[in-house]
């Protein structure tokens, strides 16, 4: 059976202690001063029509578009390089598999390498930063 309240004891309520009101340090006035003093400056060099910081220029784009289209393909190639090794220590590749699959890779390396020296790139730069996580390869 449940016990039941009487109408006659109200319930209880906790007090919260109230927090001191405190005002900003210094610093966080220093902060907004130097916000409005880095608005001010951005408006400064948008009136006086500065060049834009990406750099539109052609060759570039094309170069930066082949940097990430080859480092994928390198990552791609390395997978598939470390699956091969896999099959062949499992023993599930024939020898004639074994061979095609060799010399497809390597054939694909040297596309890759010629591919970068066309666009000024060496294979150390088929990388990615993904930040947190560390290198794509």
């Amino acid at each position: 059976m449940k016990k039941t309240r009487s109408p006659a004891r109200p319930a209880r309520t906790r007090k919260r202690a109230r927090r001191p009101v405190t005002t900003a340090p210094a610093e966080a006035s220093l902060e907004v001063h130097e916000v409005e003093s880095l608005r001010a400056e951005l408006n400064r060099l948008k009136m006086h029509g500065t060049t834009p910081r990406w750099n539109a220029d052609p060759d570039d784009v094309r170069r930066s578009v082949a940097k990430l289209v080859l480092t994928l393909v390198e990552f791609i190639r390395q997978v598939l390089e470390r699956q091969a090794i896999r099959r062949m220590d499992d023993e599930t590749l024939t020898a004639e598999e074994t061979e095609s699959i060799g010399l497809a890779l390597m054939r694909l390396e040297e596309t890759l390498r010629d591919l970068c020296a066309q666009f000024g790139l060496e294979p150390e730069d088929l990388n990615i930063d993904l930040g947190p996580i560390g290198k794509l390869v």
